[in-house]
């Protein structure tokens, strides 16, 4: 007992220490053609699937910190008053505090939460011998998959394109991304076990978790704000917004379910998660 509640003290210590070291360097971002993608919130999921959900909340915490710190004293971005009470006391009033409280700190807070009972529910299923459940799973993936791609590539060509031949090539590409990640999954479901898929779930489940509620939260909370600061109008918030999740949200999803099942599947050799 006392030599596992130090393992998970190191470690807690070591993905807190990690965070900090991604946060205020440019080891927390991955450069790809178009963006960048961040990879700050992988320690978190880890620490939500090794340590459990509330040192995963605190982690998450952390993280949130990380961001609220950089945003108020470096903000590089127009938009960094969302994760700044700071600035948005500054840009909307007291309300803004509240506002990007929310912001910075909860979604950040459910990444620490949320991939650990998504990593039980997939290990449970996967581990049913009804193959129904599997199915379930991969398609739902898959769908998330397509929409997503179908929804990105509708909004990058729209401008290129008439409406007709937007739609008909985002739908077919969107579709063909589906079939394919259905099929790897089936594939990789047969080949490996039910741990190391429910651990790239829970990547995927870490990494819109943040998305989704950051997004939606500037959306619900700060739609005319951000659309002032980015220079554009308040009805092509909406817009931005779907664009950022359907990209970013891909890009930063897929990366994360990567490194979470490679690092997850050499720490559950040391340390099991509990499933």
């Amino acid at each position: 007992m006392k030599n596992e509640k130090t393992y998970e003290l190191v470690l807690t210590a070591l993905f807190t220490a990690i965070i900090i070291i991604m946060a205020f360097t440019p080891l927390g971002y991955i450069p790809l053609v178009v963006i960048n993608a961040t990879i700050i919130h992988i320690p978190v999921i880890l620490g939500a699937l090794f340590l459990g959900p509330k040192k995963g909340a605190f982690l998450g915490f952390a993280f949130g910190f990380t961001s609220f710190i950089n945003n108020t004293f470096k903000a590089v971005t127009p938009s960094a008053f969302v994760f700044s009470p700071v600035l948005a006391a500054n840009v909307v009033g007291v309300s803004g505090i509240f506002k990007s409280l929310y912001i910075c700190f909860v979604p950040r807070i459910l990444v620490g939460v949320v991939p650990y009972f998504v990593y039980l529910l997939i290990h449970r299923l996967l581990k049913n011998e009804q193959k129904v459940w599997r199915i379930v799973v991969n398609a739902a993936a898959s769908f998330i998959l397509f929409v997503s791609v179908d929804l990105f590539l509708g909004r990058m060509l729209q401008d290129k394109m008439e409406s007709a031949a937007v739609n008909t090539a985002s739908l077919i590409t969107g579709i063909a991304a589906g079939v394919i990640l259905f099929g790897t999954l089936t594939i990789a479901a047969r080949k490996s076990n039910q741990t190391n898929i429910a651990l790239a779930y829970a990547g995927l489940a870490g990494a819109f978790t943040n998305t989704l509620f950051v997004m939606s939260g500037i959306f619900i909370l700060y739609k005319d704000a951000y659309a002032q600061a980015l220079g554009i109008a308040g009805e092509a918030v909406f817009d931005t917004i779907m664009g950022i999740i359907s990209f970013n949200g891909i890009v930063e999803a897929v990366v994360a379910a990567i490194i979470v099942a490679g690092v997850g599947i050499a720490l559950n050799r040391v340390k099991p998660i509990r499933a």
